[in-house]
């Protein structure tokens, strides 16, 4: 069990996605800009086809996957053809399964963007991909409760209890084991990863919020340990998930 700040809302099943990530390198050939460009081949015009594709790509994809990406590498003067470029992409998706689906539709716009160019290009995969989190219903309705104890309130709202919040390798865990992850206010409107929310996380006003949560998480833990029975219902929900997932 662990718990993830959130702004606005306690969300107590929340969505972690699948998520793959890899470096894609394009290969060319320098030569002066200038001079001899003709003499050149542009790994920077693969990587940014490659990116272009991708963009094209989000027409045709489901309203819940994933794909975005940044420049590592993009040449080293402007008047050198760039003879090495390089993404990092991250592709996510609800499942495993969709996850790989999506996969192929990126490779192919990899691929494409290196025929394209005369350029060659070299993948390197995540070894360690995050798997979809699966909420232990037994544990997130004990969970619910003790949070509900220590005056959490969580939000009833279906677009904001449903949408994405990103993946974490606790979603791994809970292809092992059952597992909760919810997601809790600390009482503020900017958004994950920004200098907002780094800067409220670390405020005073946010740790009665984070207080409650080890609350909520002690207290479920305490229940498993002295109701027994409880164990074997989330180990039979677990096999139930786990045998849905493939």
């Amino acid at each position: 069990m662990m718990a993830h700040p959130l702004p606005l809302n306690n969300i107590k099943e929340p969505v972690c996605l699948s998520r793959s990530s890899v470096t894609v390198t394009y290969k060319g050939k320098a030569a002066h800009a200038a001079a001899f460009p003709w003499e050149g081949v542009n790994a920077l015009d693969a990587a940014v086809m490659a990116y272009q594709s991708i963009s094209c790509l989000r027409q045709q994809m489901k309203p819940t996957w994933r794909i975005h990406g940044i420049f590592t590498k993009a040449g080293v003067k402007p008047n050198i053809i760039p003879e090495v470029a390089e993404l990092l992409y991250y592709i996510r998706a609800p499942t495993d399964k969709e996850l790989r689906e999506l996969t192929e539709k990126a490779m192919v716009c990899f691929e494409g963007a290196a025929k394209m160019t005369g350029c060659t290009m070299e993948v390197e995969w995540d070894p360690k991909p995050y798997s979809n989190l699966i909420s232990n219903h037994t544990l997130v309705s004990l969970y619910e409760k003790n949070a509900e104890s220590v005056g959490v309130e969580f939000s009833k709202d279906y677009n904001s209890t449903n949408a994405p919040c990103g993946s974490t390798d606790m979603g791994n865990v809970s292809h092992v084991l059952p597992s909760i992850h919810p997601m809790f206010d600390i009482g503020t409107e900017a958004v994950n990863h920004s200098h907002g929310f780094t800067a409220a996380s670390g405020s005073p006003k946010a740790q009665p919020y984070t207080l409650n949560q080890g609350k909520a998480l002690a207290m479920t833990a305490l229940d498993v340990m002295c109701q027994q029975h409880l164990v074997a219902k989330m180990k039979a929900e677990f096999q139930e998930d786990i045998r849905k997932e493939q």
